[in-house]
């Protein structure tokens, strides 16, 4: 099926291309142009709106009701629909920390519903948030299951071969032998819930670690005597960040300053969503635990951040205005470096012979269509 999408503002790696227009064949992008359009049955006319590459949240653990642990292909399914509502082209859903038998059967019915037929976002793989943390940054994470990694555990985990992203803290001798081990999988390895010190954290990103799980969050305050791992993953370079740009897990101020240290290419817009996103405010369940949402906040009863019910095209308006950045300069936040960060080759940019992963926004930046590998899943009626 040939898809055309026409008097368009492109933004593309080279350059913003105005009143142009974009074919796409057989889910990839074949031709960019402008003046006269190919013919063709389908036809979205952008009237001056900007297509942007499909926003890509490596870190989402639920939406509209469900849960990833809820390890049902239904419930995936229903999320990856809400996503593409909100111009997500592919998503990793994210586990939490649990049992060893839980998160087998969570992980195995992600991979079984990457092969269904369904219509939303793309799910791209598995984003395995612990269980070998640090329990004294356990944030929302269960800390009945928080324990060092085992490698007749791990080894079950990573043959699964669904994993794309790892998060786990770095600090504890136990945990080291799975960098590498991962990485053996072709699996990207994040910091997350930890409190390892600066020379930790380094060890930990010459060992491999590449990625941190959202930034700031679960993770130790920087100091001018004690700069913590969190320096650590701010100055090396080679490291992508996460970041929950909701304005209440990281503040305004907070976000301009980790663009203005990470700048444009190694900053990941997340929402690190769970199961109240798309849901009226009120009490729900995260893992073992209650949570209530109030005030745009999902919190424990200690009053613990407990994920968010932010979307990717709300976070990145947030990040617009904290950053005053403008989006033809920072496009790549919410697709690109999510794509490099976790090998997805063929996505995350508007380019010939790219994935057909596309999103349309109007003027406020509300989504007004969303193109997944060439077929539209959400428009705006």
């Amino acid at each position: 099926m040939s898809l055309l999408i026409k008097n368009a503002t492109i933004i593309t790696p080279e350059a913003i291309l105005e009143d142009s227009w974009l074919l796409c064949d057989n889910s990839k992008i074949i031709e960019i142009g402008s003046g006269d359009t190919p013919v063709v049955d389908t036809v979205i006319d952008a009237k001056g709106q900007t297509l942007l590459p499909g926003f890509i949240d490596i870190h989402v653990h639920g939406a509209v009701g469900c849960d990833v642990m809820d390890a049902d292909s239904s419930a995936l399914y229903k999320m990856s629909a809400f996503f593409a509502e909100h111009g997500v082209t592919s998503f990793l859903p994210t586990t939490l920390t649990a049992s060893h038998e839980q998160l087998m059967v969570a992980l195995t019915a992600i991979k079984q519903a990457m092969r269904g037929d369904y219509a939303g976002a793309k799910i791209v793989g598995a984003h395995l948030e612990g269980p070998y943390l640090n329990a004294a940054k356990c944030g929302a994470q269960d800390k009945t299951y928080i324990r060092r990694a085992n490698k007749e555990e791990t080894d079950e985990l990573l043959n699964l071969a669904v994993i794309r992203l790892f998060s786990l803290a770095p600090e504890y001798d136990e945990n080291q032998y799975l960098i590498a081990d991962a990485i053996g999988h072709d699996i990207t390895v994040s910091a997350a819930h930890t409190n390892a010190t600066f020379e930790q954290m380094e060890h930990g990103i010459d060992a491999g670690i590449r990625h941190a799980t959202h930034t700031f969050n679960a993770m130790p305050s920087l100091h001018h005597r004690e700069p913590g791992g969190m320096a650590s993953l701010l100055l090396n370079d080679d490291v992508k960040c996460e970041l929950i740009a909701d304005n209440i897990h990281v503040s305004p101020p907070m976000i301009k300053l980790l663009h203005r240290i990470k700048g444009n290419n190694k900053l990941i817009l997340i929402t690190d969503a769970m199961r109240a996103a798309g849901m009226p405010e009120g009490k729900y369940s995260l893992g073992h635990h209650d949570v209530t949402v109030q005030d745009g906040r999902a919190t424990l009863a200690d009053g613990t951040l407990a994920g968010s019910i932010l979307t990717m095209d709300v976070a990145l308006r947030n990040f617009i205005d904290a950053t005053g950045e403008k989006l033809g300069t920072i496009w790549q936040v919410s697709s690109y470096n999510a794509a490099q960060a976790i090998g997805l080759i063929n996505k995350g940019t508007i380019q010939i012979g790219f994935d057909a992963d596309l999103v349309l926004l109007d003027d406020t930046l509300q989504v007004q269509a969303t193109i997944v590998e060439g077929q539209i899943m959400y428009q705006l009626e």
